[in-house]
This record gives structure tokens, C-alpha cells and sequence, in this order.
């Protein structure tokens, strides 16, 4: 069934979905104002109604909380709990789609890992990862151990084990999938 499209209906429909985005990541306004290089105070008017929704200001929030400008526009609902359309997202040698919506108890990315650049730095959290890589071969540090995992493999592990990973002899990519707390360490840290 289709939604109203009167332009204060479909506003209001988008302003709730951002603040929606961004607290279903936990983020505060802070950080998404640093991730999209807007203000905070911007932000709260544009979620509170107290500021009109532009471009100037929609594409940078939707670039940020990595979601396309259609999903956040759409008025149509009938596959919106079905279907989801990944957005990539680049940082350094690493592209991720998200395959999960934004407030899934855990979170599914398809990742590009490229080869090069600095080693990725071990880090430890709370929580656990697991990831199957579709093709090419990623190294996975765990503690003092290092384990290649290969096409048609999968890890599985705790994420107090100081880990990282990187593609080894050429690209590759995976499916992860992490719990809340190894969505945030992963994916929202510069590495």
C-alpha cells in the first residue's frame, strides 16, 4: 500500500527515518555531524522539523549513514521490509555494502578487501565476528596466530582475541557478519 505523497507527510517520513538510522546505530548527533561534515545543530533541526530538508544537507546525512537517497525518500512500503539495496561505503582498501537494515540485531556486509597499504592494526571488543570469503584469500590475526582462510571457507571467533584481517595475493571478498559491538569497531573507525 502506498504512503501519502503530500510533501509535509513525505517530510516528516524522511525526518523520521534519519533519526531512526542514526540511533539505530547509536550514534549521537556529534557523530554523525563529524561523519557528514555537517553541524550537529543542523542535524537535530533537520530530524526536529525546525530546518527544511535540502540536498545540500540529505545527500551528505544519506552518504554518512550509508543509505541511498531513494530508500530514504520512498513512499512505496511494499518490499520495504524485504528487499535491501546496498550502498557501498569506501574507506582506504576496503569497500562494504551493508546487506542488513540499520537496527538488525547484527549487522551483514558484503567486503572488497584490497591488497596493500598499512597492516591493519589488532583490535579487541566486545563481542564476536564471523565472515565466509566468496573469493581470493584473507589472513586473519588472532593474538600471536596468523590463519588463511580461502574461498568457500569460514571464520569464526571471539572478538576479545586482539584480530584483524587483509587480503593476501590480490583482492577478496567476504560476507561478515558481526553483533552490534563488532559492527561499531569494524566499520565506524578510521583504520
Amino acid at each position: 500500500m502506498a504512503r501519502s505523497t503530500d510533501p509535509e507527510d513525505i517530510e516528516s517520513l524522511v525526518r523520521a527515518r534519519l533519526r531512526s538510522l542514526r540511533r539505530a546505530r547509536g550514534w549521537s548527533l556529534d557523530t554523525l555531524a563529524e561523519r557528514s561534515h555537517l553541524g550537529a545543530s543542523t542535524i537535530s533541526r533537520v530530524e526536529t522539523g525546525a530546518r527544511s530538508i535540502s540536498l545540500d544537507v540529505l545527500v551528505p546525512l544519506a552518504r554518512a549513514l550509508q543509505v541511498d537517497l531513494d530508500s530514504l525518500l520512498s513512499v512505496e512500503s511494499e518490499d520495504d521490509d524485504v528487499v535491501i539495496r546496498p550502498v557501498a561505503s569506501r574507506t582506504h582498501n576496503t569497500t562494504t555494502w551493508p546487506l542488513s537494515r540499520p537496527s538488525s540485531p547484527t549487522s551483514a556486509f558484503k567486503v572488497r578487501l584490497e591488497p596493500g597499504g598499512a597492516p591493519p592494526e589488532p583490535k579487541v571488543h566486545p563481542g564476536h565476528d564471523w565472515f565466509y570469503v566468496l573469493e581470493g584469500r584473507v589472513r586473519l590475526t588472532l593474538g600471536e596466530r596468523e590463519v588463511i582462510v580461502g574461498a568457500g571457507e569460514a571464520a569464526d571467533f571471539s572478538t576479545m582475541v586482539p584480530h584483524c584481517f587483509e587480503a593476501v595475493d590480490g583482492p577478496a571478498e567476504l560476507l561478515s557478519v558481526f553483533d552490534r559491538e563488532g559492527q561499531h569497531a569494524h566499520l565506524h573507525e578510521p583504520r
